[in-house]
């Protein structure tokens, strides 16, 4: 074999490249299903490499040729070395590690890559004669020199060897920095002096590391234990004469059963009274994006999702305006309207038994001193146990009875338009035996002992037709039913007595 080509092999054998070479292909195989590694990790790997084996050639062919090889064979070590760094720190950091979930910074990475690279040039130094010591001496002194005079660019590389290695940002976070005029972005890379964030304008936004540590920085949609979502609240305007109710039932019942896409079933979607301005009252959705990337087109969405469900309620939005009453307001205006409401609190009292007998002229005297009382959905009107004197008298809307307290409360009954509840506090003055709740919005008029007074002292005879049809409630509720007349008899005798006598004793009525 020619002199050349074995030189060269056994070049080749003694400065293991086959088992670079072989290292740098499984070592690329690998990186195929790993995203760790970056393209220009693998074209650095395989430069080096070519450099090695070049001045590996170069080196031979020099000294076939009876000239100096020294330098070629200085070239080629420290290509060599390099190499190895470049391998041993991608399949370690970026292909092996990253295989059983443990990523090191970036950083960190690239302090270790610099360490190794400085060992090369050392070992490297030391085969070509230089003074090491004198060296890292001269360093020292260059390095206090560079360091006063690159004060800013040091503290960006300080700040971004803080955060990596804390781990507080990392990429793929959404950030915004308080106080500063930095917009919403993305992390998508952390480097040695800046960090690097993706805004959804299509921008990316550079910001030096040092100013990164130095700011107050939030980290949203990011909470423990959670998936990331971030809260969005888009608001709303609607005529203030609405009840919220029916509002806040219309939206979110629409945003509830059909979920608007990228966001959150839970914490489900809420609907808020947010106040009451000049001609309007203004509410507001909270819902939870879990798609950053969307939020307009998600509040977009929403917002079209509200619309159709107020025009399927027929509840229109309004839009701040001003108005102007022209009515004149006469005397025959104002006994019209009051006309009108006291055929509503006849038509009240009529549809109670108890009052249904009254003589017309007690019934009109009884209806002026009706007081209107609204309740919202899920109010207490009445609790149990409490001290009142008030009837109410159920004209709109549904209302619960339950008995007992917290999570032993049982719903015993329901009450509907034109029934009544509280009348055993307004006769006798017992505490009250149920809780009545609102079930949905309604509406009532409450009779309380003072109106009622009037009447009794008027026409005391009225308190013993009461107590007849107060005790046949109480019969019908309570009382077990009996097949024999005459047992049934003395016991509703006995019961009318019984409450007779509480009654009187409750209005000071002495017996005719």
């Amino acid at each position: 074999m020619d002199p050349f080509w074995s030189t060269l092999l056994h070049r080749v054998w003694i400065t293991w490249t086959p088992l670079l070479l072989l290292a740098f292909f499984v070592i690329r195989s690998l990186a195929v299903r790993t995203r760790q590694v970056e393209r220009y990790n693998l074209r650095a790997a395989s430069t080096l490499l070519l450099g090695h084996i070049v001045a590996l050639i170069v080196g031979v062919a020099q000294s076939y040729f009876g000239y100096q090889q020294e330098l070629a064979e200085l070239f080629s070590l420290s290509f060599e070395l390099l190499s190895v760094v470049t391998l041993g720190t991608t399949a370690a950091f970026r292909v092996l590690l990253p295989r059983v979930g443990f990523v090191l910074p970036r950083i960190l990475v690239d302090l270790v890559t610099f360490a190794g690279t400085l060992l090369v040039f050392i070992v490297v130094g030391r085969r070509a004669g230089f003074s090491v010591a004198g060296l890292i001496t001269t360093s020292a002194v260059l390095t206090a020199v560079i360091g006063f005079s690159l004060q800013d660019t040091l503290g960006n590389v300080m700040g971004g060897l803080s955060v990596q290695l804390d781990k507080s940002i990392a990429v793929g976070d959404w950030i915004t920095m308080v106080g500063t005029n930095q917009p919403i972005g993305r992390v998508t890379e952390i480097r040695w002096r800046y960090t690097a964030i993706e805004t959804r304008d299509w921008e990316t936004v550079i910001i030096p590391n040092g100013v990164l540590v130095k700011s107050q920085v939030v980290i949203l949609g990011k909470r423990a234990h959670e998936p990331i979502q971030v809260r969005r609240t888009v608001e709303f305007f609607v005529d203030f004469r609405t009840p919220p109710s029916e509002v806040i039932d219309a939206v979110q019942s629409a945003l509830r059963a059909d979920p608007v896409p990228n966001s959150a079933t839970h914490p489900a979607p809420a609907v808020l009274f947010h106040g009451v301005r000049d001609s309007f009252a203004h509410y507001v959705i909270r819902y939870w994006l879990t798609d950053l990337t969307a939020d307009h087109g998600t509040d977009s969405a929403v917002r079209v999702r509200m619309w159709f469900a107020l025009r399927r309620a027929n509840i229109p939005l309004s839009i701040p305006a001003s108005t102007l009453f022209l009515t004149h307001q006469t005397p025959e205006r104002e006994q019209r309207k009051e006309s009108e409401e006291l055929e509503r609190r006849l038509a009240a009292l009529a549809s109670v038994d108890m009052f249904r007998t009254l003589p017309e002229n007690l019934r009109h005297d009884l209806a002026h001193h009706l007081v209107s009382a609204p309740f919202a959905r899920g109010e207490a009107i009445t609790h149990e146990g409490d001290k009142d004197d008030g009837l109410y008298m159920l004209v709109a809307g549904e209302a619960t009875v339950r008995i007992g307290n917290g999570p032993e409360a049982k719903e015993v009954a329901r009450l509907v338009p034109g029934q009544f509840f509280g009348e055993m506090s307004l006769m006798t003055g017992e505490a009250r035996t149920a809780s009545v709740i609102a079930a949905t919005d309604l509406m009532c008029y409450r009779v309380d002992k003072p109106a009622f007074q009037r009447i009794v002292n008027e026409m005391p005879a009225v308190a013993d037709q009461i107590a007849e049809i107060l005790v046949m409630r109480r019969s019908a509720l309570s009382a077990a039913r009996d097949d024999r007349e005459e047992v049934r008899r003395k016991r509703v005798e006995t019961a009318k007595q019984d409450l007779l006598g509480k009654i009187r004793s409750f209005f000071k009525i002495n017996p005719q």
